[in-house]
């Protein structure tokens, strides 16, 4: 079985322990220590001015590399992981759009063959996938085709909903039939999100009760006082802002690619929600790591086309299509909003999404037991090295060395 020691910064949950050293030995964790405590014959990767983090999990995630999960192929799978994988991305949760019956099952069967039979160059690992389209509310799809959205079909949700695979399941909580499909969600154990909907605190409560417990990207097609005053007039309803913000335990995710959200409201969901009940993702579509043009948002065949500029995509009406960036840059972004503060923002791409989804015994933070994933940055948070499973699937610049 191989073994691996790395020496740097490791940023754990709460703090950085500088010139610390991680063994490992397979694909796990086997202790975290000081320097001085290894060997001095040990073999070890010096990553001493670099910062190891543990690999990051996205939950919210499309595309890449000119690929999309919805084309419903392993190749296509496999060209979004590598891509994600480069951004430090190592466990990875493909979410569907909105689509057909047919389209949906080839693209979760797509990411059951890829699981199966996953190999560290395939890039980051499926820990499941995340149901996302098509329940959405009608004015609420936004980028996604409306032709595929659609309310809560039973058998239709049954079916997908039992597959192990299935690890996230979302719907606009407004919807008819919404209230069963987070009953039978819950009965799953997925975490349930209320998502692409203009609620309102009343059927938001509802929702919780039958089991939802988290909310798509903040402030991204999502019910606001706004929106509800065009839907009940007056007087004026709270939605699924004010909602999360009171609810201790409700959580929610951001798009940092500072072009979704200003640093004010970055800095506004780090502070009133925290750390620990709002995630960063990518929501990255196939313009990811992929020369500007025009692209499909979904399937090949008949996904929206959205428009990149190299830094942002947009749909044909002007606004924004989902985020073209990796995990890297949401960690960046948010940092710099926030003051830097590593540990925290690092937490939010790894170990907060894996809680929520319940494998944080796994995966989400460096501790013994847990699988060796880890992204090495630089002092400007760009990624060096990635290493999943204990080995390194990307590096820029890593040399294994011999301790002095």
């Amino acid at each position: 079985m191989s073994t691996l020691t790395i020496r740097g910064n490791i940023v754990l949950p709460n703090k950085i322990l500088e010139n610390a050293v991680i063994e490992c030995l397979g694909d796990r964790i086997v202790r975290v220590l000081p320097e001085w405590e290894i060997g001095a014959e040990t073999d070890v990767l010096d990553l001493s001015d670099h910062f190891i983090c543990p690999g990051f999990v996205d939950v919210h995630v499309h595309g890449a590399a000119g690929a999309d999960y919805m084309d419903g192929t392993a190749e296509a799978v496999k060209a979004v992981n590598r891509a994600h994988a480069r951004h430090g991305t190592t466990s990875i949760f493909p979410t569907t759009t909105t689509g057909s019956f047919e389209q949906l099952d080839a693209m979760i069967k797509a990411c059951e063959n890829v699981q199966k039979n996953w190999r560290p160059s395939d890039g980051a690992r499926i820990a499941g996938v995340h149901f996302y389209g098509p329940y959405f509310a009608e004015n609420k799809v936004g980028v996604h085709s409306p032709e595929g959205r659609r309310d809560p079909v039973r058998e239709e949700y049954e079916y997908f909903l039992t597959k192990n695979i299935v690890r996230i399941a979302t719907c606009a909580s407004e919807l008819p039939g919404a209230l069963e499909f987070f009953e039978f969600a819950r009965q799953q154990g997925c975490l349930i999100t209320c998502g692409h909907s203009n609620a309102s605190w009343g059927e938001l409560e509802a929702a919780f009760a039958c089991g939802m417990r988290h909310v798509d990207h903040f402030w991204c097609a999502m019910s606001s006082v706004s929106s509800l005053r065009q839907r009940f007039g007056t007087p004026m309803q709270a939605g699924m802002e004010q909602y999360v913000l009171q609810n201790d335990e409700m959580s929610t995710e951001v798009i940092a690619d500072g072009i979704h959200l200003s640093d004010d409201l970055l800095r506004f969901a780090y502070q009133m929600i925290g750390p620990h009940r709002t995630c960063l993702v990518t929501d990255a579509n196939r313009a990811m790591d992929a020369p500007p043009g025009e692209y499909r948002f979904g399937s090949e065949d008949d996904g929206t086309w959205v428009f990149s500029d190299g830094n942002s995509v947009r749909g044909a009406d002007g606004g924004l299509a989902s985020s073209m960036h990796g995990m890297d840059r949401m960690v960046r972004t948010m940092a710099n909003a926030v003051g830097r503060d590593l540990p925290s923002v690092v937490r939010m791409a790894s170990l907060t999404p894996a809680e929520l989804v319940g494998a944080a015994n796994d995966i989400g933070s460096i501790e013994a037991g847990k699988r060796a994933d880890f992204v090495v940055l630089d002092r400007d948070l760009h990624v060096k090295s990635v290493i999943i499973g204990g080995g390194v699937v990307f590096a820029e610049r890593a040399e294994i060395g011999r301790k002095a």
